[in-house]
């Protein structure tokens, strides 16, 4: 099974399962009054945990999809009886009121706007990895979620996984590591499509003009309905400002790191012959430079993966380097290499057993993930205390990516100062901080949210 298949059922029967487990739950707690922004996969995954994890009612949902509401009306039927109401436009659904907390899993050229409203409208947010698609937007996002006091949690759900925290203990906060003088971040995944993706009709009843929104309005192409969109730079930041965050995000918070003193990527499009129609790069290494330390990001189509692979997994993680050892980190396992004698020693999510040859996938651990960052949400909200991704957090590892691209872009380093919201001494990169906006839709401004 792999993790589409997974996730995908989680989202569909894992809400089934959890009317039955929270009946007496939900007679002792009022229930949760939820938002859907965004109904398609990222949306349905979302929903099945929030179930799994507090009694709720989700009193309504926006998608310009219809097909996108109509699946999601039927995963919502196995949570609750009540019938959400349906919105093709995010901000109907938000003036209609009725709120508490709004979920944003839309594509990612719309994460930005839907949550800053959320926020203005006096709701706590819980969103989908990258904030956005430009560093501008997350300054927005940051200081919104600050004037009006909202808990603002962000998926990158790495920083809740029980293994990468027993991880950290062991083998960082232990010393066993000892000095870590380098970092690499990969994904050899081959995610990004290839060859041509056909222009195709507007699905009938889709907005498309509403889907697009503030991005470039390209020709309709086959599956933008269905993820199709990652394969253009105009709706997101391509496999860096998708897996890439995930990962960086991740290394951060290991080793407590913030913004970097400098970024720079080189890269393009290597592997893909002509003709093809994705917009994002196949092949891409990208440096972060802080004191002491560099964190590297490599994504390649060009080659043969250097990692062995026994489940698709293996393809996607870090390695921290130390002077006593390294600690790999894939998306489901961590495996720690002395430098000198002693045995190797790790522990995944296929077997409770910790067998790293055990390629059955444990499900339980996985939702215990996705069930304890929702429940860090929820416990942070009407408090002062920051949740573990908080929106700052994932802003800094949104906006390290989306500067890598920016360095691609204009073939040299870049370094962001956060306090001046610029790259010093760089009139056209601090420019391109902010993507320009499709009419009528305005970019958020930092100094007007």
């Amino acid at each position: 099974m792999n993790r589409r298949t997974f996730v995908s059922s989680l989202a569909l029967a894992g809400a089934a399962v959890a009317t039955s487990r929270r009946l007496h739950a939900a007679a002792a707690q009022p229930r949760l009054k939820i938002g859907l922004i965004g109904c398609g996969w990222y949306g349905g995954v979302n929903l099945g945990v929030f179930a799994r994890c507090s009694s709720l009612h989700v009193v309504a949902m926006s998608d310009p999809n219809p097909q996108a509401l109509a699946n999601a009306l039927k995963q919502v039927a196995g949570i609750q009886s009540e019938i959400p109401r349906t919105f093709a436009d995010y901000r109907e659904m938000l003036a209609a009121g009725g709120l508490e907390v709004v979920i944003v899993a839309t594509p990612d050229h719309w994460h930005a706007l839907p949550a800053l409203a959320a926020m203005q409208a006096g709701l706590d947010v819980y969103l989908e990895k990258p904030i956005g698609v430009d560093v501008i937007e997350g300054e927005a996002l940051v200081t919104a979620a600050r004037k009006y006091r909202r808990t603002v949690q962000v998926n990158t759900q790495r920083r809740s996984c029980p293994l990468f925290i027993e991880a950290r203990e062991k083998y960082l906060a232990s010393g066993r590591l000892g000095k870590i003088g380098l970092v690499e971040a990969y994904s050899y995944l081959q995610a990004r499509p290839t060859g041509l993706i056909p222009e195709a009709p507007v699905p009938e009843g889709f907005d498309y003009e509403l889907w697009a929104g503030p991005a470039p309005k390209l020709p309709y192409r086959a599956r933008f309905a269905d993820r199709g969109w990652r394969a253009f730079q105009e709706y997101g930041n391509g496999q860096i400002g998708d897996l890439g965050v995930h990962t960086i995000d991740k290394v951060r918070w290991l080793l407590g790191l913030g913004w970097p003193e400098s970024i720079v990527s080189t890269g393009g499009i290597l592997a893909d012959k002509p003709p093809y129609s994705a917009t994002i790069t196949d092949t891409q290494r990208s440096v972060f430079r802080y004191p002491g330390l560099d964190v590297s990001w490599e994504h390649r189509t060009w080659g043969v993966s250097p990692v062995p692979q026994r489940h698709w997994s293996d393809q996607w993680g870090a390695r921290l380097i130390g002077d006593k050892g390294t600690l790999n980190l894939s998306s489901y396992e961590y495996v720690f290499t002395p430098a000198g004698k002693g045995p190797v020693e790790g522990r995944n999510l296929f077997s409770a057993s910790g067998d790293l040859a055990n390629l059955d996938f444990n499900g339980n651990v996985y939702e215990e993930t996705e069930n304890r960052h929702v429940q860090d949400f929820l416990r942070c909200r009407g408090t002062d205390e920051r949740p573990v991704a908080d929106i700052e957090q994932g802003h800094i590892s949104s906006a390290m990516c989306e500067l890598a691209n920016l360095s691609l872009e204009i073939q040299r380093p870049v370094t962001y100062d956060p306090k001046t919201r610029t790259v010093p001494g760089d009139a056209e990169a601090t420019r391109r901080l902010a993507r320009p906006y499709r009419g009528p839709w305005e970019h958020p401004d930092p100094a007007r949210v």
